[in-house]
């Protein structure tokens, strides 16, 4: 037995030395174990393979036209050449005849005056139908002088805004009779244009308060009378009824040469509240909605241009900007001198809350301004003509005659 241990150790050893020197794998030590020993049979172990590495194909290598869609600003720090400096030029609001600084910007050259008739006499003045240009239209108009030496200086001058009268009735001699005498009897030359479109004048009758062109008129015949020798050119009032009122607080607004101003119910609110009818809060809300196609009168009617410049410019909600452009209420602080209002509380055609909104926004300016309301009174001031007449005289003499 000792024997056989021995010569098994001698075998193993010999074993050992083989492997060593040998590629023979170690999992054949059992079989050459079992065939010595001949009494332990030992199972081979089950063996443990590493998993086969995977095949990997190579990335590809990217064109040279490859372009990342990755936002730039997450790949690189962006260049002048990707971010544009430019300082983007905001819309320009279009301009509009009726801006106030556009009509400033314009001249009123006027012309001299043509005696077209020579009319019955008044109580001590001249009077005369006479004719001048205004942007190539022959305009007509009614012309007093009051008898007598001219002062050195010239006679002082009203010129005679009339209100609203049908383009195709309006006759030069007819109406305002009265209102003009009481200014002639004082010592003025009174100078009433009649509009282009009315009467014999030349022209489109295109309203006053959508377009310029009265108001047009009007300053190109403050040029033409102070052509006439008689006239004192830096002694101007300026007197205006109902839309003629409206005329004279525009024109007042671009001429500085027009020293006073008195308007008896005067179409004067801003352009916003220009046609509310009962009382004119100060607010550009109240102008309601905008016209619309259904609107009364728009598109195709008298409301057109409201229409069509609510359609341009936007609503004064939208736009406030613009609408003040265009109302001479925005502009009070330029005007050369006073104004004086008349209203009458009965005016069913022009509140008189028109007015006293004017009246306030004169006060809140500190510019000097008197309104006088007539109790029941209508827009014509037919109760108490006589006094609105003198105190209007008063006015003007003291701010136009004895300037």
């Amino acid at each position: 037995m000792k024997t056989k241990r021995i010569i098994c150790l001698v075998g193993w050893l010999v074993w050992l030395l083989a492997a060593c020197r040998s590629d023979v794998a170690i999992t054949a030590v059992p079989t050459l174990m079992s065939a010595a020993v001949g009494q332990t049979t030992l199972s081979p172990p089950t063996p443990t393979l590493s998993p086969s590495l995977p095949t990997f194909t190579p990335l590809p290598t990217l064109p040279p036209t490859y372009t990342s869609t990755a936002s730039p600003s997450l790949l690189t720090t962006p260049t002048p050449e990707h971010v544009s400096t430019a300082t983007p030029e905001p819309t320009a609001t279009p301009t509009h005849p009726l801006m106030i600084e556009v009509m400033r910007q314009q001249s009123y050259p006027g012309s001299e005056l043509t005696f077209e008739e020579t009319l019955a006499d008044g109580v001590n003045y001249d009077r005369y139908v006479v004719s001048y240009l205004s942007e190539g239209n022959k305009i007509y108009a009614l012309l007093t002088v009051p008898w007598g030496q001219p002062p050195p200086t010239g006679w002082p001058v009203i010129l005679f805004n009339h209100g609203y009268i049908p383009p195709d009735e309006y006759r030069t001699t007819e109406r305002y009779v009265e209102y003009v005498d009481g200014f002639a009897r004082a010592g003025y030359i009174v100078f009433r244009s009649d509009y282009r479109g009315h009467g014999n004048s030349e022209g489109q009758a295109g309203g006053s308060y959508s377009n310029p062109g009265y108001t047009i008129d009007v300053l190109n015949g403050l040029t033409a009378v102070t052509t006439l020798p008689a006239a004192d050119p830096n002694r101007i009032g300026m007197w205006g009824h109902s839309m003629g009122g409206h005329i004279t607080l525009r024109a007042m607004a671009v001429s500085p040469q027009i020293k006073a101003g008195v308007i008896w119910a005067g179409v004067v609110g801003p352009y916003p509240d220009l046609f509310v009818r009962g009382n004119i809060p100060t607010s550009s809300s109240a102008a309601g909605p905008p016209p619309t196609s259904t609107t009364p009168g728009a598109p195709g009617g008298r409301g057109r241009w409201r229409f069509e410049m609510y359609e341009t410019y936007g609503s004064p909600e939208e736009n406030p900007a613009f609408w003040a452009s265009i109302s001479a209420n925005s502009y009070l602080a330029d005007l050369a001198g006073p104004l004086q209002l008349h209203h009458g509380t009965a005016d069913s055609s022009v509140p008189v809350a028109a007015s006293e909104l004017l009246q306030a926004q004169m006060e809140a300016a500190g510019l000097n301004s008197e309104l006088y309301v007539y109790e029941g009174d209508n827009h014509n001031l037919a109760i108490n003509f006589y006094t609105a007449m003198s105190r209007s005289v008063a006015f003007f003499d003291t701010y136009v005659k004895g300037h």
